[in-house]
């Protein structure tokens, strides 16, 4: 974000000032000229529009919803703010749909937002196994249900769909992508609301062709991924390596 050089992960946290606003953080990332973003300057500004986005759409299809938040310009290739998306994108559909209206508010969304900002910390997804998307759908389902510490099946639920989105996000680890995790993510849960209550969202409808292959900073898994799209064959460029015959063939 600062330099364009390589992202360094480290294996013990180091005291570490931010680049932009010089806070001083114990952080595990920094590049390789040594800069540092602190997690309030990560995605600072397309924070907002996550928040517009989710509190505006009239879209009942979590993701597509998504897929226009990861397509804004300023979002980072990778980072927690897809925990955030992920969460915006399932409570605004839930909010348009016939099963949460009069129930979801933009209350709920900012609580659910006020719960995520708790467990998706920037790179924890490699040091815990923890994804903070995970929690963050979490906070959905248990907003949704009104679970709470002590609460019986309702905290159940919630756990399980958990567990469920953790596997779905596992899936398509190594190395890891943040935006396909988001996708896999909210199919995961939609299944679960559809499973335990009928509520039925339209993720389906939307085909996925991911554009962000190019910009992953550790490499895109390319085929492995579901959600890539091989670059066109070219024809010309391959003739021109055939033999003789088979060209005038």
């Amino acid at each position: 974000m600062v330099c364009g050089s390589s992202l360094h992960y480290l294996h013990i946290a180091e005291n570490l000032l931010c680049t932009y606003c010089g806070a001083k953080e114990h952080g595990h990332v920094k590049c390789e000229a040594g800069h540092f973003v602190c997690g309030t300057c990560h995605g600072k500004d397309v924070m907002a529009v996550i928040e517009e986005i989710s509190m505006t759409t009239r879209s009942k299809n979590p993701v597509e919803i998504a897929e226009i938040m990861m397509n804004h310009p300023g979002l980072p290739m990778l980072g927690c703010e897809h925990a955030f998306i992920a969460a915006g994108a399932l409570m605004a559909a839930l909010r348009n749909s016939p099963y949460g209206a009069g129930k979801i508010t933009s209350a709920e969304i900012h609580e659910v937002f006020h719960r995520t900002k708790k467990q998706a910390i920037s790179g924890y997804c490699g040091l815990t196994g923890v994804c903070g998307i995970a929690p963050a759908l979490g906070a959905c389902i248990s907003l949704f249900l009104g679970s709470r510490c002590g609460s019986d099946s309702e905290q159940k639920i919630t756990m399980e769909a958990v567990i469920r989105v953790s596997q779905a996000i596992a899936d398509l680890t190594g190395p890891s992508c943040c935006k396909a995790y988001v996708r896999n993510a909210l199919r995961a849960a939609v299944v679960v609301l559809g499973e335990r209550f009928g509520i039925l969202l339209p993720v389906r409808e939307t085909p996925i062709v991911c554009s962000h292959a190019a910009k992953h900073p550790h490499g895109c898994r390319e085929v492995k991924c579901p959600f890539y799209q091989k670059p066109a064959r070219d024809i010309f460029a391959d003739s021109i390596h055939l033999p003789v015959a088979a060209c005038q063939s």
